[in-house]
């Protein structure tokens, strides 16, 4: 029911900036960039303890789990950091930095790697980390029987050992360079050696287990002995699951909540305008999807498949539906920011008659297909697949826009629909984002394309340390992925969270919402 007396349609209504008024005043407002100055005088103010800190978050389920193996999502990805410590951070700067491990080292040619232990961490139990409790958080992604998403980049693990009780010896098939930055990844949080109970996780983090209803609401506690003396400075932490866009925006606005994620790119511009909140922008690796099942027709064809890439106005959707706050996309997953980004490929652009051209090659005068799409997809996905429909019918193909609910999406229509939207947080590497969703054996290949010689260079890369080669072959991929691949990506989008400006320390980062999901040990509640 549209609520004409809300926060949200007060606000709205009475902020009605230009477009240029906007980005002209952008830094005094608040808007900042993971690269860029902070205006925000919280970054200067010491850290406050106490307080309860709300977190209002949409990427929750009532199917989600706290098992490590298993998290897709936003919210879980949050609460595990909460819970539990992983083995090395990505910081402010995409720089992978010691956490439990405490330094590595690799030998020569990067298939064998020494990583040393943090010394002083306690489990919530009081049972003191040790190599074997990171053996069995590391083995839980790996073996026949493992479900874990990034099952298939452990793979390469030949050898996993101890060298006494502080150091780990990690054995590859090949050299790896990027190694640290694939042990960065969310999912290897770290629990006591034998753990299984998901439903009461035991970490080394800053908070401890207290309540918890999936995908509804949970409650943990500030970890008193937490090994980080300069994080978790509030007295519990409390995640609301609220999927819902105008319903987390008001929830805000009205300070049920003192922080939300994944700001709709409809409103920022006049939550800019509350004195009371600040809007933290981040660049990054996030992009947004059209995703083609490879493996069926009439996606199993390449010419359909660049007919369709070329029938999507790109500017138009960035200016539209993102409001301008990302990029455009050239339909491969690597952004801008990252060191082997290719600048030689060129930027792909509306074309009906080249979709033409692609729809006779394929034997067609024309194309008749369904998209589903929902709003949980990404915020915006119903309108921008609304505009992909309007520009496609010009270059002979007609979408039927199925809309799906939002609760169910990622169960019953990801990597499921023949043609469905989706999107990518992005990933510290260029290999490690190929490996997670590009790479033939990934769990999470939501398009079902398979390219061999993709697969070849991709093992080829990782194995060099020679950045000038690395950088070739990561440019080549990126032109494979763009001319064959399942995946049209037309845009990268800024991440945009929201926060009462009685949260101190929050600062923009490159991966994921919530500083890389790392925010509630990190911020402070000023009063």
């Amino acid at each position: 029911m549209k609520d004409n007396n809300s926060p949200l349609t007060k606000l709205m209504q009475d902020a009605q900036l230009s477009r240029r008024g906007f980005i002209t005043s952008a830094s005094a407002v608040g808007i900042t960039s993971a690269m860029g100055f902070s205006p925000f005088s919280a970054f200067a103010a010491e850290p406050k303890k106490g307080g309860i800190l709300k977190l209002g978050m949409s990427g929750g389920n009532t199917s989600d789990t706290l098992d490590p193996t298993l998290f897709s999502d936003w919210v879980p990805l949050n609460q595990a950091y909460m819970l539990m410590n992983g083995l090395i951070e990505i910081d402010e700067n995409n720089k992978a930095t010691p956490e439990l491990f405490s330094a590595w080292e690799a030998k020569p040619g990067a298939a064998e790697w020494v990583f040393t232990l943090r010394e002083g961490v306690t489990f919530h139990n009081g049972k003191t980390l040790d190599a074997d409790d990171i053996l069995y958080s590391i083995n839980l992604h790996r073996g026949d029987k493992s479900k874990s998403a990034i099952k298939s980049q452990l793979a390469p693990i030949t050898g996993l050992t101890k060298q006494g009780d502080k150091q780990i010896l990690i054995t590859l098939e090949s050299g790896n360079a990027d190694l640290p930055y694939l042990l960065a990844d969310y999912h290897l949080v770290v629990v006591p050696a034998g753990f299984t109970d998901w439903s009461h996780p035991i970490g080394t983090g800053g908070f401890i287990f207290d309540q918890y209803e999936p995908g509804v609401r949970s409650l943990f506690k500030r970890n008193p002995n937490y090994w980080k003396p300069d994080r978790a400075f509030v007295d519990a932490v409390e995640v609301l699951v609220i999927n819902d866009p105008t319903a987390r925006t008001n929830a805000l606005i009205s300070g049920q909540v003192h922080a939300i994620n994944r700001v709709d790119f409809k409103t920022v511009d006049f939550l800019k305008r509350s004195p009371a909140l600040n809007i933290i922008r981040s660049s990054g690796g996030q992009h947004f999807t059209f995703l083609m099942d490879c493996s069926v027709a009439p996606y199993n064809n390449n010419d359909v498949r660049m007919a369709i890439k070329h029938g999507i106005d790109r500017q138009k959707i960035l200016d539209t539906v993102l409001r301008g706050y990302g990029s455009l996309g050239n339909d491969h997953p690597i952004p801008k920011t990252d060191r082997f980004f290719n600048h030689s490929l060129e930027q792909r652009v509306y074309d009906p008659d080249k979709s033409k051209f692609y729809l006779k090659k394929a034997g067609l005068t024309d194309l008749k297909i369904e998209l589903s799409s929902s709003d949980a997809a990404f915020a915006g996905a119903l309108d921008a697949a609304a505009l992909f429909q309007g520009q496609a019918q010009k270059g002979g193909i007609q979408v039927n826009i199925k809309r799906q609910p939002a609760d169910s999406y990622w169960d019953d229509v990801w990597m499921k629909a023949p043609f469905s939207m989706g999107y990518w947080g992005g990933r510290p590497t260029a290999d490690q984002m190929f490996s997670t969703a590009y790479q033939s054996t990934a769990k999470w290949n939501d398009t079902h394309w398979k390219d061999e010689k993709f697969d070849a260079l991709l093992l080829q890369a990782r194995s060099l340390l020679d950045e000038g080669k690395r950088a070739e072959i990561y440019g080549e991929l990126q032109s494979i992925v763009r001319d064959n691949g399942g995946a049209m990506i037309p845009l990268f989008g800024d991440y945009l969270d929201a926060a009462s400006k009685k949260v101190g320390g929050i600062k923009p980062h490159p991966m994921f919402n919530f500083m890389g999901g790392r925010l509630a040990e990190r911020v402070w509640l000023e009063a």
